[in-house]
């Protein structure tokens, strides 16, 4: 992976997990300014919209870095910072397809269930991203 791929990588990341967490805080834990609001916050809808926005910037990013980084560790047994890089691997598909399908369903009961989906796999992507890339880096080199 080069360093460019990295960075683009690291600010997706960023953008997309950062709108989430706040747009998460304000619509389940801010207070709504009055009785009749229908958002929790005045930038709700706008840290939503950002969100959106910026959430194909990741789909992309894993896009970017699978062949050379994911797929290249798989096939060789590389040990090092496996756990949670299969850990990224294995929530970023509901992650994805939850993150849509959040968007797409009309009945209330079946969106409830994507947005729960959603936002499990969201938490444990930001935490596995976190830790992967705070753990020791060791070589690929044999």
């Amino acid at each position: 992976m080069t360093r460019g791929e990295a960075w683009f990588a690291h600010v997706s990341n960023l953008l997309v997990g950062g709108t989430g967490v706040v747009y998460g805080w304000m619509r389940y834990f801010a207070e709504p300014p009055d009785e009749f609001s229908v958002v929790n916050h005045p930038w709700q809808p706008d840290l939503l919209y950002l969100h959106i926005l910026f959430a194909p910037l990741v789909v992309f990013s894993v896009g970017l870095v699978w062949r050379e980084h994911v797929w290249k560790r798989v096939r060789s047994g590389f040990r090092a910072r496996r756990r949670m890089g299969l850990t990224l691997t294995a929530v970023v598909f509901p992650m994805i397809a939850s993150g849509y399908l959040v968007q797409l369903t009309v009945s209330e009961g079946w969106k409830d269930v994507w947005i729960v989906v959603h936002v499990a796999t969201s938490c444990a992507w930001v935490l596995a991203y976190l830790v992967h890339q705070l753990s020791p880096r060791k070589t690929l080199n044999p």
